[in-house]
C-alpha cells in the first residue's frame, strides 16, 4: 500500500510525487491518458520529421519556479533553449515591438516607437528588481504567503507604495496609456495579458501584463530541448530514481472516503488503489468535487459556490509542418519564439469583446509559436515547426465571421476556424499559407480529450480574473490545497496560484500533506527539496565548495 495515491501526471501531479518521495513517502501516481505529463507533452503528429508540442511550450514560468530549480532537473536529461528574441509583436506598417533578453535592446526599440517609451520600460524593470523576488516568493508558495507579503509590503512602501498598488490593479489598457507614449510598450503589456483571460480593460490585467513582460524580460521564454515532453519526461525520471510508480492508462474515476477521510482510490477498471497517509488530486476543481468525491462528503456551500466557478476562455489550436521560414514583413519577428498576432490594444479589445458576447472572433487574436527558432532540434534545417492558439468561447451564441461556425465543432467547423487562424497570419506573413507541408487542427474538444483537465481547451485550470484568485480559488475559502476531506489535497492549476507550467499547486500539495501526516524531520526535508535554498536566491552552503 503507497502512503499516497496522485491522481494525474501532468506536471503539477509529478512535482507533488516527487516531492513526497523526496520526504520519504512510497508514491504511486495514476494517469488517464497513454502517456505522462498532461499539457506537457510532444509528438510528430503533424510531420514524421517535424516534433511539435501538444498544448503548452514556453515556459518563463519553469525558468522562474524555485520549485521546479530545486529538482535538478538538468541532471534527469532537461535541457533549455531560447530564441534570439523573446517575443515580438508586428505591426501592418512594418513596425515591430520586440522583447528582447536585454534590457537596453528592448528599450531602444520602443524608443523607436516614441522617443522617451526605453527609459519608461527601463523604469517598470527597476520596479521589478525591487520587488520581482518577492512576488515570485509569494506566488510559489502556499496562500496565505505571510512572510513573503510582509516582504512585499515593505518592497511596495519603498518602491511607492499605494501608487505602485495602484499601477499593479490597472487595466492594461490604462497601465500602457500612463507608462507609453507610444504603441511599442503598450502591445507587449497587452500582448502578454491576453495570455491569461484578462481583456484589456480588466481590472488587473495590467500587473498580469507586466508580470509575463517581466518575466520574459529576465528569464526569457525558455523551451525544452526535443520538446515540451522532455520536461515531463526530466519529472518522471527522477521520481522513478526515487522508487515512485507511474501507471499510465489508469483513470480514476472515485476518491473512496471512508469516516470523513480519503482513504483510496478506484479505477474505472474497477480496482480500488488504497493510500496509507493521502490523496493528491491533480484534477481540475469540478471533476475532484462534482465527480470524484461523493457530494454527501461534502459541505454543501461548497457545492453551491461551484455552481459559480468560472472556467478561462476556450482554446483552439493549430500546428504546422513549415517547408521554410515564415516569411514576416517585420523581419525583426523572424527570430523571435513568441509572436503576438493583433493589429493595436483596440483589436485586443475588440477580440475579446466578441468572447465576452459569445461570438467567435472573426479576426483573433493569435499567440504564433516559432518552436524551430526557439530550438533547432525540432525540425530540419530550413524548416519551421510552428504552431498558433487563439480563443473561442466556450458556449457560441454566434460567429462574427463568415464561416457560420455554431460551436459544434464537426470537422468542417474545425477546418474553417484553422483557415481564419492562417489567414490572420497572412495578414503579418504574407506567404505563409504556401509554406505549409502539414497541418493539425486541436479544437476545445480534442484538447480536453487530450487532457481533461484542459476543459473546452481551458489551459488555466479556471479563470485568473481577481474574483477567482487567491482566497477566491477555486472558490471563497482559504485559497489553499487542503479540502473538506481529511486526506484529500487539490494539487492542480485549479489552487493557488494557478496556471502555467511552474509546479506550485503540486508543491504546496505535498506541503500540506506532509504537514498533516509527517514528523518534523521529514517536513524539514520537503522544505529543503521545495526551495534548494536558505531563501529565494541563496543556495544552501555546498560543503564540496
Amino acid at each position: 500500500m503507497p502512503d499516497a495515491v496522485v491522481i494525474g501526471a501532468g506536471p503539477n501531479g509529478l512535482v507533488a510525487a516527487n516531492l513526497l518521495a523526496d520526504a520519504g513517502w512510497s508514491v504511486e501516481v495514476l494517469e488517464a491518458q497513454p502517456e505522462a505529463g498532461g499539457a506537457v507533452r510532444s509528438d510528430r503528429g503533424v510531420h514524421p520529421d517535424f516534433v511539435n508540442d501538444l498544448c503548452s511550450s514556453f515556459y518563463p514560468l519553469a525558468a522562474a519556479s524555485p520549485v521546479l530549480d530545486a529538482l535538478r532537473l538538468d541532471e534527469h536529461g532537461l535541457r533549455w533553449s531560447h530564441a534570439p528574441s523573446v517575443l515580438a509583436h508586428p505591426l501592418a506598417d512594418g513596425r515591430c515591438a520586440v522583447l528582447e533578453r536585454r534590457r537596453p535592446a528592448t528599450a531602444d526599440g520602443l524608443d523607436r516607437f516614441t522617443a522617451g517609451d526605453g527609459a519608461a520600460w527601463q523604469r517598470l524593470c527597476e520596479i521589478w528588481d525591487r520587488v520581482g523576488p518577492d512576488i515570485l516568493d509569494a506566488l510559489f508558495t502556499p496562500f496565505p504567503p505571510v512572510r513573503a507579503t510582509a516582504r512585499l509590503a515593505a518592497r511596495l512602501h519603498s518602491a511607492g507604495g499605494l501608487r505602485l498598488a495602484r499601477t499593479l490593479v490597472l487595466p492594461v489598457r490604462r497601465l500602457g496609456e500612463e507608462e507609453f507614449g507610444g504603441e511599442g510598450g503598450r502591445l507587449l503589456l497587452a500582448g502578454n495579458a491576453l495570455h491569461a483571460d484578462l481583456a484589456p480593460e480588466a481590472a488587473g490585467s495590467g500587473g498580469f501584463g507586466w508580470l509575463m513582460s517581466m518575466l520574459g524580460q529576465s528569464y526569457g521564454f525558455p523551451v525544452p530541448v526535443g520538446g515540451a515532453g522532455a520536461l515531463a519526461e526530466a519529472l518522471v525520471r527522477r521520481l522513478e530514481a526515487r522508487g515512485g510508480v507511474l501507471r499510465c492508462g489508469e483513470r480514476v474515476t472515485e476518491v473512496v472516503v471512508r469516516a470523513g477521510r480519503a482513504v483510496a482510490v478506484r479505477t474505472a477498471g474497477g480496482e480500488s488503489v488504497p493510500a496509507r497517509r493521502a490523496v493528491l488530486a491533480d484534477v481540475s476543481v469540478p471533476s475532484l468535487y462534482g465527480e470524484l468525491v461523493d457530494s454527501r462528503h461534502l459541505p454543501t456551500r461548497l457545492t453551491a459556490d461551484l455552481r459559480r466557478f468560472q472556467w478561462d476562455f476556450a482554446t483552439f489550436k493549430v500546428d504546422w509542418a513549415l517547408d521554410g521560414a515564415v516569411p514576416w514583413t517585420c523581419r525583426e519577428a523572424a527570430a523571435a519564439g513568441t509572436v503576438h498576432l493583433a493589429e493595436g490594444v483596440d483589436e485586443l479589445t475588440r477580440f475579446a469583446a466578441q468572447l465576452a458576447a459569445g461570438r467567435v472572433p472573426d479576426r483573433p487574436f493569435a499567440l504564433f509559436g516559432q518552436m524551430t527558432t526557439a530550438d533547432a532540434t525540432r525540425s530540419p534545417a530550413g524548416t519551421e515547426s510552428a504552431w498558433a492558439y487563439t480563443h473561442v468561447p466556450h458556449d457560441v451564441r454566434a460567429d462574427a465571421g463568415d464561416a457560420g461556425i455554431t460551436g459544434s465543432w464537426s470537422p468542417g467547423e474545425q477546418e474553417a476556424m484553422a483557415d481564419r487562424v492562417e489567414e490572420q497570419v497572412e495578414r503579418y506573413a504574407p506567404g505563409f499559407r504556401a509554406r505549409i507541408r502539414a497541418r493539425r487542427v486541436l479544437a476545445p474538444p480534442t484538447l480536453q480529450a487530450l487532457d481533461a483537465n484542459l476543459h473546452g481547451g481551458a489551459i488555466n485550470g479556471g479563470t485568473t480574473a481577481m474574483h477567482q484568485q487567491l482566497v477566491f480559488r477555486p472558490v471563497p475559502g482559504t485559497g489553499r490545497p487542503e479540502t473538506p476531506v481529511k486526506g484529500l489535497f487539490l494539487a492542480s492549476a485549479g489552487a493557488h496560484p494557478g496556471g502555467g507550467v511552474h509546479g506550485a499547486p503540486g508543491a504546496n500539495a505535498a506541503r500540506a500533506a506532509l504537514r498533516k501526516r509527517s514528523p518534523s524531520s521529514a517536513l524539514t526535508r520537503l522544505q529543503r527539496s521545495l526551495t534548494g535554498r536558505n531563501r529565494l536566491g541563496d543556495r544552501p552552503d555546498d560543503p564540496a565548495e
